[in-house]
């Protein structure tokens, strides 16, 4: 009989870790992370309770730290063997994908805590917007050589078949629409959004979105921004979330997920353009010189087109 409630209380306590509801529904048939893992070694991550999506390759004595602007978390695993390969030198990287207001605030105490685990690594390459960069640069004069490697606009991620029928950002301020939003504290998309709402709907929708509905809860804003949008789409706890385009590519043509984009007219859209920049404090800084090289070439642009991102203009 104890054999049998332990069994009992099991299983009820792997459901309620893995996001099982009564329904029977598994949430956690979508759970990050979403990129191939490292090989060697012990392979143990027990999504939710025991994963780590954003921290990426050797944490010991690294070669070359990259933070990487969160939303390219998808591009890290393909950049990352191409960039070995052309320079087998370097076998020990370090990556984070992070939203580039977490990694700046890590810069400036010189440290991250997640959960239970301290880094102290510095960078030798910084990515993110390009004015997130140049704001950067005029408060801090972090860094020495900068380059722009690619341009991404907005999109719209919905749940396949559309259930809400959104058509657009005005949508979005619907009662009945939950909104995945990115949190303006930390994610400079965000802004590049509520201009769009001002653009669609004026002051009073992004005053709906951004206010009224996040105080009656519908729309949720988020702490991870790239991964946490289209989990709550395919979870179904929102309806929709103002995405970049290649995130929803991601979800849509990539991982095959079921959801779908809707596009966002030009007159309403924004697109970034994406920075690279080599610290003047580099612990490694050969290193730092030839991985910023590597994002000019061919390859590694090849690699950003695969995953939905535009060239960068001239």
């Amino acid at each position: 009989m104890r054999l049998r409630l332990a069994r009992c209380l099991l299983v009820a306590g792997l459901s309620m870790s893995f996001g099982v509801s009564a329904e029977g529904q598994a949430k956690s048939d979508y759970l990050p992370p979403w990129n191939p893992p490292p090989t060697g070694g012990v392979a143990f991550s027990v999504p939710p309770v025991d994963a780590i999506a954003d921290l990426h390759g050797d944490i010991v004595d690294p070669q070359l730290v990259v933070f990487f602007a969160g939303n390219q978390f998808m591009v890290v695993h393909d950049l990352l063997v191409a960039f070995k390969q052309a320079h087998p030198q370097y076998q020990r990287i370090f990556v984070e994908t992070l939203p580039p207001g977490i990694l700046a605030k890590q810069i400036e105490r010189g440290s991250l805590v997640m959960g239970n685990l301290k880094i102290e690594l510095k960078p030798d390459i910084y990515t993110a917007g390009k004015n997130d960069v140049a704001e950067l640069q005029k408060q801090h004069g972090w860094f020495n050589d900068v380059y722009d490697y690619a341009r991404n606009p907005l999109a719209i991620l919905v749940a396949k078949g559309n259930p809400k029928g959104i058509k657009g950002l005005a949508d979005l301020g619907r009662a009945d629409v939950r909104v995945s939003m990115p949190n303006p504290q930390w994610e400079g998309v965000a802004k590049q959004i509520e201009a769009g709402y001002r653009k669609a709907g004026g002051d009073a929708l992004d005053h709906a979105i951004m206010d009224t509905k996040v105080n009656d809860g519908s729309t949720f804003l988020t702490s991870i921004h790239h991964r946490q949008s289209p989990l709550r789409v395919l979870q179904g706890d929102s309806d929709a979330a103002p995405v970049w385009l290649t995130e929803a590519y991601f979800q849509q043509e990539i991982l095959h997920h079921p959801v779908e984009t809707v596009a966002i007219p030009a007159e309403q859209n924004v697109t970034a353009t994406y920075s690279a920049a080599r610290m003047k404090d580099a612990p490694h800084t050969q290193a730092a010189g030839d991985f910023l090289a590597f994002m000019r070439t061919p390859q590694a642009q090849a690699i950003y087109r695969k995953y939905g991102f535009q060239e960068p203009k001239p």
